[in-house]
């Protein structure tokens, strides 16, 4: 019996979890699902026989590491920062380890340790990251294979509300951590290469300049930069290419709204408001408006973002009950973006019979016999209800998979690796489609970087 230990067991797990118990007998798993509360690793556990669940501390060495120990494989689901911890004591037992997070230099580092102990720390390999660099990755080697010169790659991905289960006026609600969504963007500028050119977008106007995309039965939707598209050109073998960029796909009329917040200074993480627990949401807004012996709340935010009331802005800050008087903040020492966070909780959570939906597109631009040509690949998953979404399912699939690759010893590379060879991606692909996770490529004539298509300046 093969034991997978499986920490944290979130929102992220779920679909993960149920994978591996359907495989539990057939491959000879046994799953022990740790997480901080017991009574989420039992519902995850589904009383199979197979899963043991257990309250798990992480910050309790002696427990994680004894844990660790009797473990095959570990798949980590903790937040990104967490991940060290416990990468070092599988390095310390020679255990393979599996996490869906971008690695980060800490992890890195451990790269060549990790080899000399042939072990695999399969890193980025849930949705973005993951899916992303693995379907972009299967149509850039099929470029270069025919002598193709890849000009222009952009790719984007979202996490977004079901057409069915839309049912406000941001057409969004949170399908994966709601901290990351408040704090998208922040910590330095975007950039990318628009043409060879290098282009930097600062935080204060990263919600203004989206680009707009298309996706068939679907509608129109719209693309905002990620902090950092350059940092996978090499890794992507993409030293050639004249335009690289990276974004967030929203519903088109999210970024325009979300960027009222921003010029307000809500979704500020870096300091601590005093009395927050008392504050209500009216109060809230009101410390980023000026002082005004005669105006209302509603009357200086509106002169201060510059919207009329007859305009849908307005209607979207209304609609999340920000001039409330009685609703109370009830978070100590609390920032401006973990308050606003809560406010956007009570109306952003997935109901019970909600359906959220991933879409990812790539656009593929190169050069093959002196002909230019583009490729465009569209990928839409729709999830089941609040507990199986399409969120938890692209990310937990082919961490899931990632795994049984590791364990049936089908990946021979070996240190701290992405997804992005053949041998780690056709795989986990061609299985991915089973599961009805399909991109549908177009080719089409070139059209290049345009910047047209642009909806801010």
């Amino acid at each position: 019996m093969r034991n997978i230990l499986i920490i944290g067991a979130g929102k992220s797990a779920s679909t993960l979890i149920q994978y591996l118990l359907n495989k539990a007998v057939t491959e000879k798993l046994h799953l022990t699902i740790a997480d901080l509360s017991l009574a989420l690793a039992q519902k995850k556990c589904s009383n199979h026989p197979n899963a043991t669940p257990i309250a798990f501390d992480i910050h309790n060495v002696t427990q994680r590491q004894a844990e660790i120990q009797k473990a095959t494989i570990v798949i980590s689901m903790l937040p990104a920062f967490m991940h060290i911890e416990v990468a070092k004591d599988c390095l310390k037992f020679k255990k393979n380890m599996v996490t869906a997070s971008y690695i980060s230099d800490a992890m890195q580092e451990l790269h060549d340790e990790v080899k000399a102990n042939n072990l695999v720390f399969m890193n980025e390999v849930g949705l973005d990251p993951g899916i992303d660099h693995m379907s972009a990755m299967k149509v850039i080697d099929q470029i270069h294979q025919k002598g193709g010169k890849v000009l222009l790659f952009e790719s984007f991905c979202g996490g977004l509300v079901a057409p069915e289960s839309d049912t406000n006026l941001w057409n969004y609600k949170f399908t994966w951590a709601p901290r990351n969504v408040v704090l998208a963007g922040q910590g330095g500028a975007a950039k990318f290469i628009q043409e060879g050119k290098y282009k930097y977008i600062p935080y204060n106007r990263l919600f203004r300049r989206t680009e707009f995309l298309e996706v068939e039965g679907y509608g129109k939707f719209e693309g905002y930069a990620n902090r950092d598209s350059l940092k996978y050109r090499n890794v992507y073998g993409l030293s050639e290419v004249l335009t690289l960029y990276r974004g967030t796909i929203r519903k088109v009329g999210f970024s325009k709204a979300w960027n009222m917040f921003v010029q307000l200074g809500m979704t500020d993480d870096t300091y601590t408001i005093d009395d927050s627990e008392h504050l209500s949401y009216r109060d809230f807004i009101n410390l980023f408006l000026p002082y005004s012996p005669s105006d209302s709340v509603e009357m200086k935010t509106r002169l201060q973002l510059g919207i009329e009331q007859d305009d849908v802005m307005w209607d979207k800050l209304l609609e999340l009950d920000l001039f409330n008087a009685t609703k109370r903040v009830d978070l100590p020492n609390a920032t401006p973006a973990q308050i606003l966070e809560k406010i956007l909780n009570d109306s952003w959570t997935l109901q019970p019979h909600d359906k959220d939906m991933i879409v990812m597109y790539h656009k593929f631009g190169y050069e093959l016999n002196g002909e230019r040509k583009q490729i465009d690949s569209k990928m839409v998953c729709i999830g089941t209800d609040q507990t199986y979404t399409a969120m938890a399912k692209t990310v937990g699939l082919p961490v899931a998979m990632a795994t049984l690759q590791i364990l049936n010893n089908n990946i021979q590379a070996r240190g701290v690796l992405l997804p992005i060879t053949k041998e780690i991606y056709e795989p986990i692909l061609s299985e991915l489609e089973q599961f009805g996770v399909v991109f549908n490529e177009t080719e089409m004539p070139y059209v290049g970087y345009n910047p047209d298509k642009l909806s801010g300046n």
